[in-house]
């Protein structure tokens, strides 16, 4: 009898992480500290673009015209508002030539051309009353930043009788970046108080409650510093920081609280601190190793993209995950251990008890007398069950009251499995409907609130004058290596088959260079419209004597587009196939991993439809406050499925995980999937609650990619966890019944070699499958007697 009574064995992992917990969180103490040095002035160093694929016919020709003709790609504009008076008045022209020759002797400043220097009318507004000086700034994106800081104090505001704003690529990348820093900081002041307070109502205990906080800002910190050493070799995009803050705040609470919501069964079941961290970590921890691993994949597939806006997504989504994680498993048992039954102290919802204040004087009295014990006992000294802490009692009152309401929602939910099984799907069918419409685009300065400075000179450039000096098309011509010089009249007749064409309004150029050339492309209609997009293939199609290559707005969209086109059924497959393998390792089933990817993929219509309807359509774009262009940049949608897909895959690795366990021990489908959601289905509603504040937090930037990005995550975390886990999987696993766990033979024992499981079996139950008739029938697994409590029937399997 005492052998069968006596603990599970402490796993060799359990005494690496307890065995000096003091040690452990000195040595991340020291680590952190380093990690914050090391990741310093890490957003200086990044990049705010990164949409354009490297390798593309646009990015080589616009890398050949800032070489050859640096003039023909301005990068920075200055709007010359003359008031009343008109751009010719001898006054505002004396004014204008004069700040063209002070710009031009600027360092590092190149190419300057204005209206009063060249006549050109694509510089001259319409109404007659602004006019345009054009320039480049030579450098990287840093170099060009640091330009703009020393020069646009000197440029900017009144001089004489004229009004200078500034715009251009250069202007908007500096506001964007520093827009970005802004908006990041007030989101983690909204984030961490906000989810503090949820956590503390989750946990009930304050000390309980700041540890995922602890384990956040560890993966947050930690990733920084990777991100800066990858700055020394790649490029990396400035909107990355955004996923360290959102997934090291988020995965982090996530994975604690799933370690640290077991930790505390464990110990309200009466086992001792050590073999408490032992269970949990056998099985909360595997689950979160599972967990990481999945949504490291999902994130790692976006390093299949050429573009350096979707890699830098992936260099610190991988990072932040496995800090996360790694954390989570060591870190965190570490801190258990030296709490003990202190993790339950501290218990602040009795503040908003106030009719109860006795009750709460015992309950504090009772936690402060398990603290001392745990102070002066040795920390694997077991309490006898019947011993239990006040606290330890109070949490697994809370937890059992809890959740009885989850397992009302399952026995509803599987009693009218087909009903809510049909009504979800085509629920999230119906709002997924508008992505059908979507569009795509490059994002421009309409990104930046309307009230930004480039923001409203590129809007006025747009409105007042004719064909957007930035938004042509640039085709560049080179001799092709034969050794005959390309001829004036070749040019002429290349240029005379282009004005031919249905989409172009204007034709200027050629300016010629040694053996090469450039004609600039106006196209009717907007920069990057359908009929632009047509006009790159058009032009990409024309024949001539010398090599040619096309870019401009429109060009980079269409390779763009051609990129991701081309690379996403590499990474689609990349996260199937390793999600398959992952949640077959865990279930051991065929059937499970294919419902996880389905419906996972299904959760996340939502959320691409209420991109499109919002964002694209314009739809509450008064209470949100941001400028619709009519498009989606091209690489977000890849962006928001890699990122939701593995946060959904997060949440039903929580759940299933918990069913298997059940399933493990008492071998009924149904009451395994009622008892997880019961275990699970609370948990993983707060964690994606307080997951969304911290999206909704991301959300609250002015910058419309990153507050689309922070809003449609937001909602996709919602709808899965209460949508998809607490009506979809359980209804559709209803309608599976056992089949669910089927598996066939070699698979089944490449598991039962290969596979891991959750906790400790002693004796596994036979599953009640169907088997093909060569197969032998099974032995029928035991079922709990009618009528009695199914924790009791569990209990009695593992005994």
């Amino acid at each position: 009898m005492s052998e069968v009574n006596s603990p599970p064995p402490v796993g060799g992992w359990t005494r690496f992480v307890t065995a000096r917990p003091r040690l452990s969180l000195l040595a991340a103490l020291v680590l952190t500290a380093l990690a914050v040095f090391a990741g310093s002035g890490v957003a200086e160093r990044m990049g705010s673009g990164g949409w354009q694929d490297p390798a593309a016919e646009s990015t080589y020709a616009t890398e050949a015209l800032e070489r050859e003709f640096p003039a023909s790609q301005p990068n920075l504009l200055l709007l010359v508002d003359s008031g009343r008076a008109s751009v010719d008045d001898p006054a505002v022209a004396a004014e204008g030539r004069r700040l063209g020759e002070r710009l031009a002797e600027e360092k590092d400043v190149t190419g300057v051309g204005s209206y009063w220097g060249t006549r050109s009318p694509a510089l001259r507004a319409g109404d007659g009353h602004q006019a345009l000086i054009a320039a480049r700034i030579e450098g990287d994106e840093k170099a060009t930043s640091e330009v703009l800081e020393r020069i646009a104090p000197d440029f900017r505001g009144a001089h004489g009788p004229v009004q200078v704003s500034i715009g251009g690529p250069v202007a908007l990348q500096h506001e964007m970046t520093t827009t970005i820093q802004e908006d990041l900081l007030r989101a983690e002041l909204i984030a961490l108080p906000v989810t503090l307070v949820l956590l503390v109502m989750v946990f009930g205990s304050a000390i309980a409650a700041l540890l995922p906080l602890g384990v956040g800002i560890v993966a947050i910190l930690g990733t920084n510093a990777v991100l800066r050493g990858i700055t020394e070799f790649a490029d990396v995009s400035v909107f990355a920081q955004n996923l360290t803050t959102a997934l090291g705040l988020g995965l982090a609470i996530d994975y604690a609280l799933f370690i640290v919501r077991r930790f505390r069964e464990e110990l309200a079941d009466g086992a001792e601190v050590r073999e408490a961290i032992g269970i949990t970590l056998r099985t909360a921890g595997r689950t979160v190793l599972f967990s990481a691993l999945t949504v490291a994949v999902s994130l790692a597939a976006m390093l299949v993209f050429p573009q350096y806006f979707l890699r830098s997504f992936a260099y610190a989504g991988i990072a932040v995950v496995l800090l996360a994680a790694g954390a989570a498993l060591v870190l965190l048992p570490a801190a258990l251990m030296l709490l003990g039954h202190r993790v339950n102290a501290l218990d602040l919802r009795r503040l908003l008890k106030r009719g109860r204040r006795d009750g709460a004087s015992s309950d504090e009295a009772g936690a402060d007398k398990a603290s001392a014990a745990d102070q002066k006992a040795p920390a694997d000294q077991k309490a006898p069950a019947d011993q239990k802490a006040p606290a330890d009692q109070k949490a697994a009152a809370d937890q059992e009251a809890a959740g009885a309401g989850w397992a009302w929602v399952a026995g509803l939910v599987m009693r009218r499995a087909p009903l809510f099984a049909f009504a979800t799907v085509a629920g999230l069918v119906l709002l997924g409907l508008p992505f059908l419409g979507v569009k795509f685009g490059t994002p421009d300065d309409r990104q930046l609130p309307s009230t930004a400075e480039v923001h409203v000179v590129q809007q006025q450039i747009r409105d007042g004058f004719p064909g957007s000096p930035a938004g042509g098309l640039e085709v560049f011509a080179e001799d092709s290596g034969s050794g005959s010089a390309t001829t004036p009249a070749e040019y002429a007749e290349y240029r005379d088959k282009i004005a031919a064409l249905p989409g172009v309004l204007r034709v200027d150029g050629p300016v010629t260079s040694g053996g090469s050339a450039y004609l600039t492309v106006q196209p009717r209609g907007e920069a990057v419209g359908e009929e632009a997009q047509r006009l790159v293939h058009e032009l990409r199609d024309v024949s001539a004597p010398f090599a040619t290559s096309v870019t401009g707005r429109a060009a980079v969209l269409e390779d763009s587009k051609a990129a991701i086109a081309d690379r996403l059924p590499l990474a689609l497959a990349i996260i199937a196939i390793v999600t398959l393998l992952l949640v077959f390792l865990l279930t051991g089933s065929v059937l499970i991993p294919i419902q996880a990817v389905v419906l996972n993929a299904l959760s996340l219509t939502a959320m691409f439809g209420a991109v499109v309807w919002v964002f694209q359509d314009g739809h509450l774009s008064g209470l949100l406050s941001f400028t619709s262009t009519g498009d989606i940049e091209t690489t977000l949608p890849v962006l928001m499925f890699c990122i939701a897909f593995g946060l959904s895959m997060d949440y039903g690795v929580f759940l299933l995980s918990r069913i298997k366990e059940e399933y493990d021990h008492t071998g009924d489908h149904e009451h395994a999937v009622r008892f997880g959601l019961q275990r699970t289905g609370g948990l993983i509603t707060a964690a994606a609650v307080i997951l969304a504040v911290v999206m909704v937090g991301i959300g609250t930037s002015r910058v419309t990619n990153t507050k689309m990005l922070g809003l449609g995550i937001a909602l996709a975390v919602l709808m899965d966890a209460m949508v998809v886990r607490s009506l979809l999987v359980p209804s559709v696993m209803k309608l599976m019944g056992a089949s669910t766990w089927w598996a066939p033979g070699p698979l089944r024992r490449f598991h039962e070699r290969f596979g891991l499981t959750e906790g400790e079996i002693s004796q596994p139950v036979p599953q009640p499958v169907p088997r093909p008739d060569s197969e032998p029938d099974p032995a029928p697994a035991p079922e709990p007697e009618s009528g009695s409590d199914p924790d009791a029937a569990r209990d009695r399997v593992k005994a």
